[in-house]
């Protein structure tokens, strides 16, 4: 079985290429390595994986692992190229692909609308072409609990209606969902959205809250606290999302013949609410330093609260969060303080 992971120097895909890997899958990362934020960072991702600097610079060009013998290669790419992609899917005859891919942020997209929509829509069009003309039996892909806007109905369930966005990154990953829909019911593609909450851990990127907070706490300096610090967060642990995607890429394709339903949506989280000040006071103890708070308004596309309603990913695929915020940010912390000063 060969499974394509788009956005494989990221963050959650560098931990699904992990966990595929150690599950005997054969993988074939796939990620442009734009500079939204350090490259090296995600260059040292992928050394992890066993993929140096020097070969994974090079575009277009298939780099082996020098860890992971026969089981995980790299290629440099955008998604957006519509020659490239679907040469790749027809020289590498993927079983399954898992689109990690995107352009992140939420703030962001205010100031760079273009990127989003050539990244996140074009480059997405492009994945369901491929896997409509290469016979892909599963497309999961990430979407994001940006899409529920104002919502206010907690916890947030895919029954909610999503048709108020308030950020253009929340736009793109509505369209994802959207696009898909219509390939699941053209040509009857199974695909599997996942609408990904407040993943934090190791390896997690340096333009989110936990990085933040980890690099200014250490540094005895000030951290923004929005909202005046009346935000809560469906915070979850990596390796608990890198679980379920594996759980859910494994989808039987008869059974969604037999029931005539290729398209699926989920949550997925950790189907609680974790207070922002709380989630902070963890960071604090773990550095063994007080915080020096800036408190400030909510910011434009951020909603107060987020809470995942997964009881269908627990109902269909036996999904079971187990980090406990303790735990995750106890490892998070000790990846940190490796990272950053050895």
């Amino acid at each position: 079985m060969k499974i394509l992971v788009t956005g494989a120097a990221g963050f959650i895909g560098y931990h699904v290429c992990e966990l595929l890997l150690r599950k005997n899958f054969k993988v074939v990362g796939l990620d442009n390595i734009n500079d939204y934020y350090d490259v090296n960072l995600k260059y040292d991702r992928l050394k992890e994986l066993g993929v140096q600097k020097k070969d994974a610079e090079i575009f277009h060009a298939k780099t082996e692992s020098t860890i992971k013998k026969n089981r995980f290669s790299f290629y440099r790419m955008n998604l957006e190229n519509r020659e490239e992609l679907p040469q790749l899917f027809k020289k590498e005859k993927f079983d399954l692909v898992c689109n990690l891919a995107a352009q992140a942020g939420v703030r962001y997209s205010i100031k760079e609308p273009n990127v989003y929509v050539d990244s996140n829509i074009v480059g997405f069009l492009n994945i369901l072409e491929c896997c409509r003309n290469h016979q892909i039996k599963h497309l999961v892909y990430a979407s994001s609990s940006s899409v529920y806007g104002l919502n206010k109905q907690i916890p947030f369930s895919v029954e909610d209606k999503v048709d108020s966005p308030i950020s253009l990154y929340a736009a793109t990953k509505k369209s994802n969902e959207l696009m898909a829909h219509t390939y699941s019911h053209l040509f009857k593609i199974p695909t599997t959205g996942l609408r990904f909450f407040t993943v934090y851990g190791p390896w997690g990127r340096p333009d989110m809250a936990p990085f933040l907070f980890a690099d200014a706490i250490s540094k005895k300096k000030p951290i923004k606290v929005f909202n005046y610090g009346e935000m809560e967060r469906d915070f979850t642990y990596v390796e608990d999302i890198a679980e379920g995607v594996f759980r859910v890429l494994q989808v039987n394709k008869e059974e969604r013949e037999g029931s005539n339903n290729y398209y699926k949506l989920y949550n997925i989280g950790n189907n609680s609410s974790v207070k922002l000040l709380d989630f902070i006071r963890e960071i604090e103890q773990n550095l063994n330093i007080k915080a020096i708070k800036k408190m400030l308004p909510i910011q434009p596309g951020d909603v107060e609260k987020t809470w995942a309603n997964i009881d269908d990913l627990i109902k269909d695929y036996d999904y079971n969060p187990t980090t406990s915020i303790k735990e995750g940010v106890k490892q998070y912390i000790k990846w940190f303080k490796n990272y950053q000063y050895n």
